[in-house]
């Protein structure tokens, strides 16, 4: 089914108002909820927003408090999250990397002790938003075996790098794994087929079955071992800057999952004197891969251009929803 979108944000605004947060911080929790939701990823959008209004009751995650600074050195900054919501802690610290960038050229947020994130590429459109260059990851529970392995060590530790571009933004937002657990969830939920293998079976063979891979817990790395490595590095950079913890101090149940270990970057282009000559480029790389022969009548994009086409569509159409979840999101 389809709600609009005003709908879909006052729905969880109210929610969000009776949590206890503060009117301010309840309008940006709900905004990022929906905006994610509207984007087409309702995985860690309105999915996942019962789960957080669980968290909040079972006191996993304390919504009167802001992160604290712990030190800085000029443009490197480590922040304590206080376990507080983990979208609107990264909200902040997305939005003091940019304010570092203006200062310094570059700006560096540091978060340890931070929830889960939700959608991180909201930080990532954020900073391009501000027009500068984003790039940001987060560590997770244990939900990805090591190359080699059939033991979950590893986090999927999702990772975004945003570019501004004024005919679009080109936002990258990929977990360590071929599908987010998340994405999973959904392709079960609606009884489909992955595209390509995303796991394994309780046998050890590849599938594109979701709920096999989510019994198994044996997630597949992108690349293999090469996204196997790039997680465990993501998550040895995110807990030392952060002075947090990593992935196997992390508990492994989802419901308990907190003390997460964050990076924030910003890059101001502007630093450089002439923005316009970047901006020139950026559009030339675009022009190139439109270029592109395209496969099977498809269309080659960039990383978020049809994210800005579904934006578009459901603002006008209404946004997706699961009929059964926003039954359950209207109870609460």
């Amino acid at each position: 089914m389809r709600v609009a979108y005003e709908d879909l944000l006052h729905t969880i605004l109210r929610i969000a108002a009776a949590t206890g947060l503060s009117a301010d911080r309840a309008a940006l929790c709900a905004r990022l909820f929906a905006d994610a939701t509207l984007d087409g990823v309702a995985s860690h959008g309105l999915n996942r927003f019962p789960r957080f209004i669980e968290t909040i009751r079972s006191g996993l995650v304390d919504v009167r408090v802001r992160p604290v600074l712990i030190e800085a050195h000029g443009a490197i900054e480590r922040w304590n999250g206080r376990r507080g919501p983990g979208n609107l802690n990264a909200f902040d610290s997305m939005a003091r990397a940019i304010a570092l960038s203006r200062e310094h050229g570059l700006g560096c947020v540091a978060l340890a002790n931070t929830n889960h994130w939700m959608r991180g590429g909201s930080y990532g459109w954020q900073a391009a938003d501000d027009g500068v260059i984003g790039i940001c990851w987060t560590n997770t529970l244990p939900n990805l075996p090591p190359w080699g392995s059939s033991e979950p060590r590893l986090g999927n530790n999702p990772l975004v790098i945003a570019v501004p571009r004024t005919g679009g933004h080109v936002v990258l937002d990929m977990a360590m794994s071929q599908f987010s657990v998340g994405a999973l969830a959904g392709y079960e939920a609606r009884g489909e087929r992955l595209p390509v293998e995303g796991g394994y079976d309780a046998r050890g063979e590849l599938t594109r079955d979701a709920s096999q891979i989510l019994k198994s817990n044996r997630l597949l790395p992108i690349g293999y071992w090469k996204g196997s490595g790039l997680a465990l590095v993501l998550d040895l950079l995110a807990a030392t800057l952060a002075g947090g913890r990593a992935t196997h101090q992390i508990p492994s149940d989802p419901l308990q999952e907190t003390g997460l270990s964050q990076i924030f970057l910003a890059l101001d282009p502007s630093a450089f004197g002439d923005a316009s000559a970047g901006a020139q480029l950026v559009d030339a790389v675009i022009d190139n891969l439109h270029g592109s022969p395209a496969l099977d009548n498809a269309r080659v994009t960039y990383p978020g251009e049809r994210t800005l086409e579904t934006r578009r569509r459901n603002l006008v159409e209404g946004v997706p929803v699961d009929p059964e979840i926003w039954a359950v999101v209207q109870r609460l």
